[in-house]
């Protein structure tokens, strides 16, 4: 069963979430028998089945909590982890900026710890897939045992391998690296994606970004964005309305880009458009120099 339940009321099966004092939280699949125990008392999971979403709950020794459907962002917070995870403020703006919807194929390689093969896999529905890459066999079987967690096991495939040997995969509709050198399978990337399709990579600092832009020009990747998204949180307190005095800041640079074909496009008719698509760019003094390759060449 997905973690993504409908319904008004929790019914076995469901993830639930208990959010007590000071936003402590605790998650849990609801299961007829089985209890909830911690340093706050113990709840029985029979106690919560049959209650509405929202309800107030109490432990045997009188701790107070809120019973609440979690959302994904919640549940990827909560995910068991090896590595860093992506933010939700970033798994935001990337599902978005590369169009994952409903029934398409997105490519992946570095799952890591699967959060965001999690969210990959919630945006592209049932009837799409995903196909994740991780050259690592124990980070795997961490990613593995999350989306069985969620429910979305059957909607991933897990495959082990080294990325510089290529994808089995073509004509995907989106593929996103969170590896630390992308930069060095853009071709791979390019042979992945259908034409046109969306590109995604997340990298911690500049450097690592300036030779990723270097080698997107070189695959022929235009409409290329780089941008990091700030998230601040305010005190919803009406009397004391103001920023909290935390807030999470960069985490890493986001870069899109998109495949497009050139193969017989005449200069200089195209020069200008080539330029605002960003594959001439502002210093080169040959619009050819801005892509290292022969325009004309398959």
């Amino acid at each position: 069963m997905s973690w993504n339940s409908h319904g008004t009321h929790a019914q076995e099966g469901d993830l639930a979430m208990l959010v007590g004092l000071n936003h402590k939280h605790f998650m849990m699949r609801l299961q007829v028998g089985k209890d909830f125990q911690s340093h706050r008392g113990v709840i029985l999971h029979d106690d919560l089945i049959g209650k509405p979403w929202g309800s107030p709950v109490f432990s045997h020794n009188g701790a107070p909590f809120f019973l609440m459907q979690p959302s994904l962002a919640d549940l990827l917070r909560d995910l068991k982890r090896n590595t860093q995870i992506l933010y939700p403020k970033d798994i935001g703006y990337i599902l978005f900026s590369m169009g994952v919807g409903a029934g398409q194929h997105v490519l992946e390689a570095g799952t890591g710890s699967g959060s965001l093969t999690a969210a990959f896999a919630n945006g592209v529905g049932p009837t799409g897939h995903v196909t994740s890459y991780e050259a690592r066999e124990e980070m795997q079987a961490v990613a593995r045992s999350n989306l069985t967690m969620l429910g979305m096991e059957d909607r991933v495939t897990f495959k082990l391998g080294n990325v510089a040997d290529g994808f089995e995969e073509t004509g995907v509709d989106a593929v996103f690296l969170d590896l630390p050198n992308p930069y060095d399978f853009i071709p791979q990337v390019r042979a992945a994606l259908k034409p046109g399709g969306f590109f995604g990579s997340i990298l911690p600092t500049t450097n690592q970004v300036i030779k990723l832009l270097f080698m997107l020009r070189q695959n022929k990747f235009a409409f290329v964005d780089v941008c990091e998204v700030m998230l601040r949180f305010y005190k919803a307190e009406s009397t004391r309305f103001r920023p909290v005095d935390r807030m999470i800041g960069h985490t890493g640079y986001l870069i899109f880009g998109r495949p497009v074909y050139l193969e017989g496009a005449p200069l200089p008719e195209t020069e200008a458009l080539l330029r605002e698509s960003g594959l001439i760019g502002i210093g080169d003094a040959d619009p050819d120099a801005g892509l290292g390759l022969d325009l004309t060449e398959e």
